[in-house]
This record gives C-alpha cells, sequence and structure tokens, in this order.
C-alpha cells in the first residue's frame, strides 16, 4: 500500500525515469497508473524534479486529451506520481500492429491532440517531446502524455539556449541545432508524427548515428507525402525548416478537423524533396590520436562536457520505447524488405559505397555535437564520464575526480566553437555560473576519436 491509499497490482511499464504500476485506489475505488520516481541510485532528485513538474503542467490544463496527473506521493522515502490509467495502446504500437492510418482516422485522433497543444500553448506551455508513444489512443479517443520535459513560458529554463531534449526523430530542426524549443517546435514535432501515422515510419532514421540523424534534420529538407495525398499540404506547413511558416496549433488543429471530415485540405503540398543522404556510422574517417595530458584535474572533467548531450539523446530514444500505459513502444520500425547482410547477394562491385563526407560536413557535425552537449553538460554528469576513453577516465581523476569540479557548476554556456575536421580536435569557449554565484569563461580544445562507431573524448591539449 503505497502512502495509505494505492494498492499496487501489477507492473504495466518501465522508461528511463521508473516503472509503472497499475494500482487501485482504496478511498475513492477507481483504478489508476503509478510510477515510482527514480530508478537509477543517485537520479532521483533530477526525476523527481521533472515529475513535480509535470504534475504542475497537466494539472494546469485539465484537458480531456492530456492525460491527467492526480498526485505526488512520498512513502518511506519513494516518490510516486498518480496519474490516470489509459487501457489502451500508444500511437506508435498502433500503426505498427494495424499499419499506416487512413488520412481521416489519422487527422481525427491528431485533431484532439492539436486541440490539447494549442490549450497548453494559450497557457504558455510547450510539451517539447511530442511522438507517437506520448499519445495513448483508447476506443478512438487520444491523450497526449508526459509532460515531464514540458516547460513553462515562465520559466527561466526555457529561454536557455542550446538545451536539447526530446526525442531525436521528432526534434524540429530548431531544437536539434541547440535553440529553445518554442510553440512552432510543436507543431514540426506533431507534423514528425503525423508522418508516421500515415506512412507507418518515423521522418527520420536514427538507429546508432545520432549525430548524422541531427545533422540531416538541421540540414536537409524534411520528408513529404506524395502531393495527392490528403495530409500533404498540411505536413508541409507543420514541417516547414522556417518556424515563422509553421501554422499555429489552433489552425493546425481546424484543419486536421477538415481533414477528418472529409474535406479537402486548403494548404498546398510542396514537392517531394530528393532522398536525403545516408551517413552511414562508417562514413567518418578517424584519425588516430594520442591522448593528450590534462592541464589540470577538473579541466579534463569540463572537457568531457562535450559529449553528454548525445548521451542525453540516446537514453531519450531509448526511453521513447517505454510508455505510461505499458508496452515497448520503438519510435521507428525496419523496412522489412531490406535484406539483411546474411541474405542479400549484392556486392561491393553493384552497390557503391556511401560518398565521404566534405570537411565542411564534418565540420558542421561536429559544431553540432558540440552545441548539443554544453547545455546538458550538468544534467547527467555519470553518462558524460562513460563517454572518456579509459585513458582519460583515468587521467580525469576517475569520476570522484570528474565530479568533484562538475558539481559546482550550476550552467556553462558555449560562445564560440571551432572545429578542425583534419585531426579531430574541436576548441570551445564556454561561460561558466557556478553554484556559488561565480562567473567565469574558459577556453579548451579536445582531441576527439572515433571508438565503436561513436566519439570518444581522448584528452585535452
Amino acid at each position: 500500500m503505497i502512502a495509505g491509499r494505492y494498492r499496487l497490482e501489477r507492473e504495466i511499464g518501465r522508461g528511463g525515469s521508473g516503472t509503472v504500476h497499475l494500482a487501485h485506489d482504496e478511498v475513492l475505488g477507481r483504478t489508476v497508473a503509478i510510477k515510482r520516481i527514480g530508478v537509477v541510485p543517485g537520479s532521483e532528485e533530477q526525476y523527481l524534479e521533472r515529475a513535480a513538474r509535470e504534475a504542475r503542467l497537466a494539472a494546469a490544463l485539465n484537458h480531456p486529451h492530456v492525460v491527467s496527473v492526480f498526485d505526488l506521493v512520498a512513502d518511506a522515502d519513494v516518490h510516486w506520481l498518480v496519474m490516470e490509467y489509459v487501457d489502451g495502446d500508444p500511437l506508435g504500437d498502433l500503426v505498427r500492429r494495424s499499419g499506416p492510418l487512413e488520412a481521416t482516422e489519422a487527422a481525427t485522433l491528431l485533431a484532439q491532440v492539436a486541440d490539447a497543444l494549442a490549450e497548453a500553448h494559450g497557457a504558455g506551455i510547450v510539451h517539447r517531446d511530442v511522438k507517437p508513444s506520448n499519445i495513448l489512443v483508447a476506443g478512438g479517443v487520444a491523450k497526449l502524455n508526459d509532460f515531464g520535459i514540458a516547460r513553462a513560458s515562465d520559466d527561466a529554463s526555457l529561454t536557455q539556449t542550446g538545451l536539447v531534449t526530446g526525442s531525436p526523430a521528432y526534434l524540429a530542426p530548431e531544437v536539434a541545432s541547440g535553440s529553445s524549443a518554442t510553440p512552432a517546435s510543436d507543431v514540426w514535432s506533431l507534423g514528425a508524427t503525423l508522418f508516421h501515422a500515415v506512412t507507418g515510419r518515423a521522418p527520420y532514421e536514427v538507429g546508432d548515428n545520432l549525430i548524422g540523424a541531427l545533422y540531416k534534420i538541421i540540414h536537409e529538407e524534411p520528408p513529404r507525402l506524395p502531393e495527392d495525398h490528403p495530409m500533404a499540404g498540411l505536413l508541409t506547413v507543420m514541417m516547414h525548416r522556417d518556424p515563422e511558416q509553421r501554422w499555429s496549433m489552433r489552425r493546425v488543429r481546424d484543419e486536421l478537423g477538415r481533414i477528418s471530415r472529409g474535406q479537402r485540405s486548403t494548404a498546398l503540398a510542396a514537392p517531394a524533396a530528393p532522398a536525403p543522404t545516408s551517413y552511414g556510422t562508417g562514413v567518418m574517417a578517424s584519425v588516430p590520436a594520442e591522448p593528450a595530458a590534462p592541464t589540470q584535474r577538473q579541466r579534463s572533467g569540463r572537457a568531457w562536457a562535450l559529449i553528454a548531450a548525445v548521451a542525453v539523446l540516446a537514453i531519450a530514444a531509448v526511453a521513447a520505447a517505454y510508455v505510461w500505459a505499458g508496452r515497448g513502444t520503438p519510435e521507428a520500425t525496419p523496412d522489412e524488405g531490406t535484406p539483411t547482410s546474411a541474405s542479400s547477394e549484392t556486392t561491393s562491385e553493384t552497390t557503391p559505397a556511401d560518398p565521404p563526407l566534405s570537411a565542411d560536413d564534418v565540420r558542421a557535425q561536429m559544431d553540432a555535437f558540440i552545441t548539443s552537449y554544453i547545455a546538458t553538460v550538468t544534467t547527467d554528469p555519470r553518462a558524460a564520464f562513460e563517454q572518456l576513453t579509459p585513458e582519460f577516465q583515468q587521467a580525469s581523476g576517475n569520476y570522484g575526480g570528474y565530479i568533484s569540479w562538475w558539481r559546482k557548476v550550476r550552467t556553462a554556456t558555449l560562445t564560440e566553437v571551432t572545429s578542425d575536421p583534419s585531426d579531430l580536435t574541436v576548441g570551445y569557449t564556454v561561460d561558466y555560473v557556478m553554484k556559488s554565484g561565480q562567473r567565469t569563461t574558459d577556453r579548451i580544445r579536445l582531441q576527439l576519436q572515433r571508438f565503436d562507431d561513436q566519439y570518444l573524448i581522448a584528452g585535452e591539449g
């Protein structure tokens, strides 16, 4: 019995921030979903803050298409988030099981979500993680879930640039490049969700090459539907690279309502863009580098800062496979017609390799990588530390030496970055605000190294 009233029945879900159980509220006599906050030792404070924010924002909306949050309780030093139980499926599961949705069905469901988001935007709230697994569907009714990383307009953290949050395949270009999320960013993410609903696949394949996926989102034209598709025009104005050119959520909601009633969309479709360049995980050449000796333990701790964003986004992508209602929900499924390496008879003579990236392409990826990292450097130091090479971990004084400096930092803001693709070195200037209130600026140069298709920090010099 939790908090003297919630009787746990069974586990129905598990994600990066906690486990979800089906429970019975003995006081009000109703079934609820109850989530234990924090499953990783030492993470309780971070996830408790997220849960408290979700409870406040969801309670403030009180919308029929938002999963209600009833309570946030503590029991024996463990915190639990008590929510409405939705006996349905995530949209991603529904599409994977039944195939792409017809335009009218997709419009009906997403119009409900758009109505919830329009009200949130009217209240100054940006969701920041709209995606198929955060939309629960039961009996033709859709409910938007997980306001854990949402922000209100009066939240100071919303104005910090460079904070990358959300699931990579559904991020708006401006968010993927490190800018703050806005209502227009939610419009893009709902458009990406629409694309998934009617095609059966995510708009961007992420896989193991997170940096390549972010690069495509930032620099390439978004995917389009065939011009004769009922949703083609609406997708064009939702997934527009310029946030100022996207329709408001209220206008999107009204247009989805028209399509759900079988009426023709008033939005004009853009021509389908050429197939995007494929950035395989092996196309970026690696330059061997000897780990550089750190100048001091604290600076080597700061040096690692760069990779944390990739770790955070990777964790977010994994967490997207779990939802409050229960079952795992991969955001994208592999193409069933794609031959595996074991079954394909194509040889290197008949299948051209991906063209190597230019120096400008590599530099852009490195810049995006640094920018993505720096705003999240203080959020997950343990995951960040794991991205140092073993030699550099030891040179940094192991985790104890690493965290001894980072626990003193409140914020880190990137002000300049210079990436050199010829030797995989990155120089950057960062402004620190310490928890003591002191402000400092530092210039750091790092040596990156490719290892198992990922970047690691090999040294500082």
